[in-house]
């Protein structure tokens, strides 16, 4: 089943449970699905699953920034709700990739580059975001990435 149908049928059980959070966050999400759609002109076939998981990526990160940012400002009770959303988008994405197999696939790029210097970390930056795909969060690529070019 296609991405935007599963949520669709989710955002219908959603509405009869009663769920609140779990309805907004639905709703939020096919909203940035279509307002993709129509940004790519392709509202009568719609994004492929790979376009929607690249939204859905992006709804995430958005998720994870506001929760960071609400908890600068002290405001738990947004943070709460901010993580509740990014948990409900996360259901939609691939599995994550696990620290081990993030080393072993910026090991594998460094060694592919010859990368061995911090002028090259954008470059390793920037093929291993390409391999990963959203399966791995890019702050922490670029964090690892730099640890190993230290």
């Amino acid at each position: 089943m296609a991405i935007k149908q599963q949520i669709d049928q989710d955002l219908k059980q959603a509405l009869l449970a009663g769920d609140k959070t779990l309805v907004t966050t639905l709703r939020g999400l096919k909203s940035a699905i279509l307002n993709v759609e129509i940004a790519k002109r392709s509202r009568d076939n719609g994004l492929t699953d790979q376009e929607t998981t690249d939204v859905l990526a992006k709804e995430a990160k958005q998720r994870q920034e506001s929760a960071d940012l609400y908890e600068k400002g002290g405001n738990q009770e947004r943070v709460k709700a901010e993580l509740q959303e990014k948990s409900v988008i996360k259901n939609y994405l691939p599995k994550q990739l696990t620290e081990d197999e993030l080393v072993k696939l910026i090991d594998q790029t460094v060694k592919e580059l010859g990368a061995d210097s911090m002028q090259q970390m954008g470059p390793v930056i920037g093929v291993v975001k390409k391999k990963a795909g959203v399966t791995a969060d890019g702050t922490a690529i670029a964090r690892m990435v730099k640890e190993k070019l230290q």
